[in-house]
């Protein structure tokens, strides 16, 4: 756990030292008990057990159900109000280049009169930048608890940028590779990157209609920080068309892949039939002349055996020609 108080007229912060046996959350609750009317407290907890969230959540007054989708995590993108309290879930993402994998996380973030509460589950940890950009702009710290929801989802909506341009990086370089003259059967890769843009539509699609309403503002909001949601929203718009677009090219990939995959199938079988017709030509002739019959096309003649086997180079050559000229061979 930690806690940090912001003043709001300075803008200055001031750290508290959360390191004791129950995780620091008396220490947090002492401190807590004690704030001014010009400061608000950012507490911060990542993967937190259900008694030290439920002992912090009872003095903050956060709602039992709350409580249980904060510790549980594996919530979809919400908004919820209870009473004074504004919960939202936001799935944090990452893309990992040794796999080609997109991770994702989840935040959730609880916003009070004089409080604002995070709890991270997953590796990602946004607070950290956030924390970093408040740190250097004092003057969202005079807006309250919001500044840090502010913070927290345009931390997470840039790395949804991020993610996204790298998603595209390798999606180019897949579609080289399906449209390159090589054969290689990209089907898996394919299959495996869609996948990858599947779940982030599922992370960043329900977040669209949660962070919207911010860019209209709240009545007990500060007008001021409305400007920066409407930022917040124009980038998470941006970045919801381009995953969808991303997945609309990976499907017509896929198909022009599996099209490319017919193509090669039908090659091989061209040129399977060509070569079976070419030596079908002298399998035949040798068949007739298998038969053993007394009396045969000149089977009593000196050159018949030589006659024979160049009617069947002559018959397999003009095959083989024919089907040159065609593109079968």
């Amino acid at each position: 756990m930690e806690c940090v108080i912001y003043q709001k007229q300075t803008g200055e912060c001031e750290q508290i030292d959360c390191e004791q046996a129950d995780g620091g959350c008396q220490t947090t609750l002492d401190r807590l008990a004690g704030l001014k009317p010009d400061e608000f407290a950012w507490i911060r907890m990542a993967e937190p057990r259900h008694e030290a969230l439920r002992r912090l959540g009872e003095y903050l007054k956060l709602h039992p159900l709350a409580i249980e989708d904060a510790v549980q995590a594996h919530q979809r993108p919400k908004q919820e109000r209870f009473g004074d309290v504004l919960a939202v879930a936001v799935k944090t993402l990452w893309f990992v280049e040794q796999t080609a994998d997109v991770e994702t996380g989840e935040t959730m973030i609880f916003l009070g009169p004089s409080f604002a509460l995070t709890v991270r589950h997953g590796a990602n940890d946004p607070a950290v930048e956030a924390a970093r950009r408040l740190a250097q702009q004092p003057d969202m710290v005079r807006l309250g608890p919001v500044s840090v929801l502010h913070a927290v989802t345009d931390v997470i909506i840039d790395a949804y940028a991020q993610a996204a341009a790298q998603v595209r990086t390798d999606l180019t370089e897949l579609e080289e590779c399906v449209f390159s003259p090589t054969r290689e059967d990209l089907t898996e890769q394919i299959y495996s990157l869609k996948r990858e843009v599947v779940e982030f539509r599922d992370a960043i699609g329900p977040l669209v209609p949660v962070i919207h309403p911010f860019a209209t503002g709240r009545d007990d909001w500060p007008r001021q920080i409305v400007p920066y949601f409407r930022d917040v929203a124009d980038h998470l718009t941006r970045t919801d068309i381009e995953v969808r677009a991303l997945d609309d090219l990976l499907g017509s990939i896929l198909d022009a892949h599996l099209a490319k995959v017919g193509t090669w199938q039908n090659d091989d079988m061209r040129r399977i039939s060509a070569w079976a017709a070419i030596v079908a030509f002298p399998t035949m002739v040798a068949g007739i002349y298998g038969m053993n019959f007394t009396h045969m096309p000149e089977l009593d003649w000196r050159y018949g055996y030589p006659c024979a086997l160049a009617v069947m180079a002559l018959g397999a050559g003009l095959l083989y020609r024919a089907f040159r000229r065609k593109g079968w061979l």
